[in-house]
């Protein structure tokens, strides 16, 4: 499918996007979407996060033709879903959470026969090149049935490329995939970045998408509750935590701590957090002192995206 000739600002662009599901039997209609405004730049290595029925499966799905919204508009570079649904589809690969393949096809047919779906010429497809960078080609003549878990998550990212898509969707790609495995996909994940893809990745790994993400939206019940750069979002979180190791075992509570959170770690060391911007290391180390503790040992723990996840969902 061909991009549009001048390159659009937003990879995707969801404006207003709506969805209710209709009431079964004597259940209620459930509003998975609420009128979502969501922007995802041309180029970026965007994070998709939100505890579980969020709405996020229902946003990718959305744009994935899969699901039919209620209201609004999407755009996925720059072709509206509904009015130029083909190049819409055409701008994307999406690999599913779910290991969905026949398995009486080989890795080689699976991709040449999802390439034929998106009309790729014979003499364009590059079938070959694809289970290369994926690590699948020795494997290109086996029955998908026979291969592993890892490999068929691999094989659903190697049918995702067949149409050379700017945009690709990685919803949970390394459920159940193990460290070599994983190491192996993100490298290939990256090398596509890169080249100009953008990536569009859900994951509830969050130390993968503070460490491959630059931008990062949160949703929960249906709205986006944060869309940041991955920094600042973290930086959200105006505390530190200071963790003590004594020279010698300490009771709770301490002297002087009673207005911060406080916890005994099994080490025997002791975590005072604070607010960075109320409070410095400086004056709770004169703190410790004060309390009549020797240090043997002290390190300071930033805020990470957990952190700032859970606070933004609870």
């Amino acid at each position: 499918m061909l991009a549009p000739q001048t390159e659009p600002q937003f990879a995707i662009e969801a404006r207003g996007l709506d969805k209710t599901y209709s009431a079964q039997g004597k259940g209620n209609a459930t509003h998975a979407l609420k009128s979502v405004d969501l922007v995802v730049p041309r180029g970026s290595f965007f994070g998709l996060l939100g505890p579980n029925g969020a709405g996020k499966s229902t946003f990718i799905n959305i744009l994935g033709g899969l699901v039919v919204k209620s209201g609004g508009t999407a755009k996925i570079w720059g072709h509206d879903i509904t009015t130029d649904p083909m190049n819409a589809r055409g701008a994307i690969g999406i690999v599913p959470q779910e290991l969905n393949m026949d398995p009486f096809f080989t890795p080689g047919e699976a991709l040449e026969i999802q390439a034929g779906y998106y009309g790729v010429p014979k003499a364009e497809r590059r079938t070959e090149e694809i289970l290369k960078a994926v690590g699948l080609w020795d494997k290109r003549d086996a029955y998908a049935r026979t291969l592993s878990g890892g490999m068929k998550r691999r094989l659903l990212v190697a049918k995702a490329m067949v149409h050379a898509p700017p945009v690709l969707v990685l919803d949970e790609p390394t459920a159940g995939v193990d460290v070599e495995l994983r190491r192996q996909l993100w490298d290939y994940v990256r090398s596509l970045h890169a080249s100009g893809v953008t990536i569009v990745l859900t994951t509830h790994y969050l130390e993968e998408a503070q460490e491959l993400c630059d931008t990062i939206a949160i949703i929960n019940h249906g709205n986006v509750i944060a869309c940041e750069p991955t920094h600042k979002l973290i930086s959200r979180l105006d505390q530190k935590t200071l963790v003590v190791t004594p020279q010698t075992p300490v009771t709770p509570p301490l002297k002087g701590f009673e207005d911060f959170t406080f916890a005994m770690r099994p080490t025997g060391a002791f975590a005072i957090t604070y607010r960075t911007g109320e409070h410095s290391v400086e004056e709770m180390l004169d703190r410790v002192r004060n309390a009549g503790i020797s240090i043997k040992d002290l390190s300071i723990e930033e805020p990470d995206l957990e952190d700032v996840f859970v606070q933004l969902t609870a």
